[in-house]
């Protein structure tokens, strides 16, 4: 079945053929407005490149690492909530797909199945990904089956204070089996101080998701964390936010050498990967692109999402006139005007908007 696929294009039309309307606009709908959504696209779009040419391409390494692991391209798969609901294996379709490509795995605390066995299901690292829905007690509980498990690093997220008021999903009267779930009292509590005992409690390298200006990045590293994720939540939390690609150059300048930096938002082709890259992140994560794949055709269809954004990042490396992923650096970029509206779809020109 993978092989049908030839474009990621092709797999979100048959996600969509897939999936119910409800399952939907949970994937692929932002906040509000969906300004941030939309931004998140904007910012990729505004940015060309300034190839080299005459430079051997003839060998090609798209490889790249985070924290010490390596990946086959420098694309992992972000964490979702609710994944059962794309399909019937959950995470642990994610697990085997990211296992057998060769790529890092997060996996969410609000997912299905259970922790255990989804690090269970595959032997490669994964990297588990907390929202906080109980007190300290609560947090050490969880961390310790988390550790027990052996997850080898911990993501805490920390821009969902409250639920972004997903328009989409109100409109369906309808909500996820991850947003059923209580705790935010809890959530809406956590500080600084809450990361630091959660980080100790932990003793795993640390990751913290949801940043998205200088100021944070920098608060961070003084806080030890061993990366800082750039995310907007796929802009789906805050409207009218910032694109994550126009976060990116402030935040890499505020962590400097101290910390990883990984960014989400809108991250489609190979190209957008590329940009990223290029102005200081390790690594991107994708996930509405993980979703549609797995709405597609499980962890089949998500595997053939990566197989094809390795040859658009490899094809587009070749054609930038870069070997290997370090090479990548401002300087092959240039700001430009975006060609038309920027949405969700915006980048796959040859079908109509999807509703």
């Amino acid at each position: 079945m993978k092989t049908d696929f030839v474009t990621n294009q092709e797999i979100i039309v048959q996600a969509r053929r897939n999936l119910s309307q409800h399952v939907w606009h949970y994937l692929t709908g932002g906040a509000e407005s969906e300004t941030t959504m939309c931004r998140n696209r904007f910012a990729l779009d505004s940015v060309a490149f300034r190839p080299r040419v005459l430079v051997d391409v003839s060998k090609i390494d798209p490889s790249a690492t985070f924290l010490g692991h390596r990946l086959r391209i420098p694309v992992m798969l972000a964490p979702i909530g609710s994944l059962q609901i794309m399909t019937p294996d959950g995470a642990v379709a994610v697990a085997r797909a990211a296992h057998e490509f060769g790529t890092l795995n997060f996996v969410s605390s609000v997912t299905q199945p259970s922790l255990e066995e989804t690090a269970a299901a595959t032997p490669h690292p994964k990297i588990f990904q907390l929202y906080v829905q109980g007190d300290m007690k609560w947090i050490e509980t969880l961390l310790t089956r988390v550790k027990q498990a052996g997850y080898q690093a911990l993501c805490l997220t920390v821009d969902t204070a409250y639920y972004g008021r997903r328009e989409r999903q109100m409109m369906d009267r309808w909500l996820p089996p991850s947003r059923r779930l209580s705790g935010y009292e809890h959530r809406t509590a956590i500080t600084w101080e809450t990361l630091d005992a959660i980080k100790e409690f932990a003793g795993l390298p640390f990751i913290l998701k949801g940043v998205a200006s200088a100021e944070d990045a920098a608060l961070a590293v003084e806080h030890g964390v061993s990366a800082v994720y750039v995310s907007n939540h796929g802009g789906r939390q805050l409207d009218h936010n910032r694109g994550t690609l126009e976060m990116l150059p402030e935040i890499v300048e505020a962590v400097g050498a101290r910390a990883e930096v990984v960014l989400d938002g809108g991250i489609m082709r190979g190209s957008d990967v590329l940009k990223a890259l290029a102005l200081g992140a390790k690594a991107v994560a994708i996930g509405k692109l993980q979703g549609w794949g797995l709405g597609a055709g499980g962890q089949e269809g998500l595997l053939r999402v990566l197989e094809i954004l390795e040859s658009e990042i490899v094809t587009t490396m070749g054609l930038l006139g870069v070997n290997r992923i370090d090479q990548l650096k401002p300087i092959y970029l240039s700001k430009t005007q975006p060609m038309g509206p920027s949405h969700e779809m915006s980048t796959f020109p040859h079908m109509p908007r999807l509703l």
